[in-house]
């Protein structure tokens, strides 16, 4: 209904004009700006550029010794190898001497020792050159000065020398004595090197070598000037080399030599002038540096909160003056709006609320705000006013605009539109946040019924939001793109509310098209049911399934029901696709006869104007008739709201289509009006929870009380219960532990075309008790 009125002034509405008091940052900016201006904020911020640098100097010490260790490692591999490269020469040498002994056996003495000079000489690092006789005994050596008392001395003195030179002699292979305590005195080692192998064996050829000259001819000055060397023989401390050096006890680095028989470990330790040499500047630099921003920066800080203190001074100022200026504006404006007010309703008319919106989004521009407009369009008042009367439509547009005017404020304007519209605009709102609270008080307005001529109507609206300037930056366009938004919050099935979003101006023409496709749909055939299967939880088998309607659109592929039911239920084609489905469904379970889906029973869908249509259970039994189906086949479910509408209507009707033998279940149970009397009066095989109760049914306690209840009172009742939404296994364990008749859901299956059903019935791939949770 369209109620055309003049708009007198009547009545003067209350003042709403923009607050500059209000113009205050958001939540989270104040407390920005309450950090920013702490006289502690600059302190704060010095503290922070030390903590980072304190923990970059730390960091960047520790990379630090980490590659000092890695150059010491480096080092100590480096001389490891320079020592086994220049003993093996020495062990060369020796081996020469001994194959020439060997090749001349009748070698005198004089040759021999002359032989053994000239290597002294030239290698400057032997101690002494001995032979050694096949008996251990040492009968030659060079030079003898100072060493006399060396020649009859049996290199052999014990066990394991003996049996190491005996193993040389045999092999052929040179021996070395390891560290030793020198007859000459002091540490020493000795090469062996046998003269012949095995029989042939004449000896061996002996260098004789102090530590302390071998370690300094091998090693270079820089090596013996930064680094202490100690050599561990078999484990144990053998030669300490530096001992008197200053070193760095937390850095050392120990590698093994690699000469034959010879167990030796190099350990090296640095100096402490070696290890500072390594060390870099830049942890230090980096503290430096680092503190010096975090003053300069603290010191901008404090600069930057004296600027900001004067600017608030300012502002304050320039509030005040704003607010005087408001005033006076707010005066006129009352003026003009006594002559701007609905007759019938008390708001503000349309024509006012326009001008008032343009003014609005003015001052919103200038002051960077935003505002929101809200289209309000009351549930099924049409059809209230058709059926009770124009006078009852009246009564019930001044009832919810006293309950609208509530809401308004300095900031909140309530306008009536005309029929059954109301816009609001919010003239203030710092974010979204705001508008969802208004959107909330705006429906908490219709949560109470509505006393209209001594009955309680509830009444419920639905809303489209349009937010400037992102949905529009004039008045026109804002109330237009708040009008598509709250079509579309009408196809979402009423009672909600809906944002205007970009794209929406499109989906409306894209909408205009499909209702004029819908118009040849049914007489092209392009309609197809799918069928979800219900499983029993008692036997684990499908007896039952769902009929969900699909339009297959010849351009834009399948549709699903939520893309063309609701405009079918706008221009009135709802109960043709109604009729539609109840037929296919009979016709489907005719076609079933004797196949291995005999025993399915199939549930339809009735809307609301299908069961105020009172050829409707002619039509029904029609169908069971023309296809010869048994009417228990048949399940016919409505939603809780449908069932409430017009009582002593809609139990005529349903007592008629019981008597008919058809299953009758109440659908989305739960979520409308939960009155439980209607369970009693009305014919009711089946109750189906709504999927919202299911979904946290496992983690949320008071879905599972409800659920439990409801499965209760239903058996109670002599009710079978179908649970919608079932998705998870922790849910189908929760409806079977408390005896929930029957579970629908992607769990267990999909929608799914006919051939499919057929084929995973035929199959038996359809679910059983033991393999509940597959998918077909």
């Amino acid at each position: 209904m369209t109620h055309d009125r003049k708009e007198p002034a009547v009545k003067p509405l209350e003042t709403t004009k923009v607050n500059p008091e209000q113009s205050v940052p958001q939540p989270t900016m104040k407390l920005v700006v309450r950090v920013l201006m702490s006289p502690v904020f600059p302190a704060f911020i010095f503290l922070v550029f030390l903590a980072v640098a304190w923990t970059l100097r730390a960091g960047l010490i520790q990379q630090d010794t980490h590659q000092i260790q890695t150059n010491l490692s480096n080092e100590a591999r480096a001389l490891t190898n320079n020592l086994e490269r220049e003993f093996m020469v020495h062990v060369d040498a020796i081996g020469r001497m001994a194959r020439r002994m060997h090749a001349d056996p009748d070698t005198t003495e004089d040759l021999w020792r002359n032989d053994a000079r000239n290597y002294l000489k030239d290698f400057g690092v032997y101690q002494a050159i001995e032979w050694v006789d096949q008996n251990y005994i040492i009968r030659w050596l060079e030079p003898l000065t100072d060493n006399q008392d060396v020649i009859g001395y049996n290199v052999a003195f014990n066990n394991q020398r003996r049996q190491a030179l005996e193993q040389a002699a045999t092999s052929g292979q040179y021996d070395l004595s390891g560290i030793i305590d020198l007859r000459q005195g002091g540490k020493g080692m000795v090469i062996y090197y046998p003269v012949g192998e095995g029989a042939e064996n004449n000896g061996f050829i002996a260098g004789v070598f102090r530590m302390e000259v071998l370690t300094e001819q091998l090693l270079t000055n820089r090596i013996l000037g930064q680094f202490q060397i100690e050599i561990l023989h078999r484990g144990q401390a053998g030669y300490l080399l530096n001992a008197s050096a200053d070193v760095d006890a937390s850095f050392s680095h120990s590698v093994a030599v690699n000469l034959p028989t010879l167990n030796w470990q190099l350990t090296l330790r640095p100096t402490r002038a070696w290890v500072e040499n390594q060390r870099s500047n830049w942890p230090t630099m980096i503290l430096v540096s680092l503190l010096l921003m975090g003053l300069l920066t603290s010191l901008t800080t404090l600069l930057v909160q004296l600027i900001l203190k004067r600017n608030q001074a300012l502002l304050r100022t320039r509030r005040e003056l704003e607010r005087e200026i408001d005033q006076r504006v707010a005066v006129q404006v009352d003026l003009e709006r006594l002559e701007s007010t609905d007759t019938l309703t008390g708001l503000a008319n349309r024509r006012f609320f326009m001008e008032d919106l343009a003014h609005t989004l003015s001052i919103a521009d200038r002051q960077m705000r935003q505002v929101a407009m809200v289209m309000i369009d009351l549930d099924r008042f049409q059809m209230l006013n058709d059926t009770l009367g124009h006078q009852f439509g009246d009564e019930l547009l001044i009832k919810v605009s006293e309950r609208l005017n509530g809401l308004s404020t300095e900031s909140i304007l309530v306008a009536y539109s005309g029929g059954d519209e109301f816009m609001i605009c919010q003239q203030q709102m710092e974010d979204i946040d705001d508008v969802i609270h208004l959107l909330g008080q705006i429906k908490q307005c219709f949560a109470v019924p509505f006393d209209v001529q001594g009955q309680a109507h509830s009444i419920t609206a639905t809303m489209g939001v349009a937010v400037y300037p992102q949905s529009g930056h004039d008045a026109d366009t804002l109330l237009r793109n708040a009008d598509v938004a709250l079509y579309r919050a009408k196809e979402q099935g009423r009672n909600t509310y809906q944002f205007y979003t970009e794209g929406m101006q499109e989906r409306e023409v894209m909408r205009l098209e499909l209702d004029k496709d819908l118009h040849h749909a049914l007489a092209n055939d392009e309609f197809v049911l799918y069928y979800q299967p219900q499983l029993n939880l008692d036997t684990g088998e499908i007896n039952s399934v769902e009929a969900l309607i699909r339009w297959q659109h010849p351009r834009r592929g399948l549709l699903p029901p939520i893309e063309f039911i609701p405009l079918a239920e706008e221009s009135g084609r709802i109960t043709e696709i109604g009729r539609w489905v109840v037929l296919a469904a009979c016709r489907q379970l005719a076609r079933w006869k004797g196949t291995p889906c005999d025993h399915l029973r199939i549930a339809v869908n009735l809307s609301g104007r299908e069961l105020d249509d009172v050829t409707l259970v002619d039509h029904v039994r029609d169908a069971l008739t023309s296809e010869n189906v048994d009417p228990g086949k048949l399940e016919l479910e409505l939603t809780e709201e449908i069932f409430i509408q017009n009582i002593e209507h809609n139990r005529n009707q349903l007592s008629q289509l019981h008597q008919l033998g058809t299953h009758l279940a109440i659908d989305d149970f739960g979520v409308g009006y939960s009155s439980l009397g209607y369970l009693r009066d009305f014919p009711v095989d089946m109750l189906k929870i709504d999927r919202s109760f299911i979904t946290d049914v496992t983690v949320r306690h008071d879905d599972a009380v409800i659920t439990r209840a409801v499965i209760n009172l239903a058996h109670n009742l002599g009710i079978q219960v179908v649970a919608e939404g079932v998705e998870t296994e922790d849910q189908l364990n929760f409806l079977k532990a408390h005896r929930c008749n029957l579970a629908q859901g992607y769990l267990i299956s999909r929608p799914i075309p006919v051939k499919d059903l057929e084929q995973a019935v035929a199959e038996g791939t359809l679910f059983t008790g033991q393999n509940v949770g597959s998918e077909l």
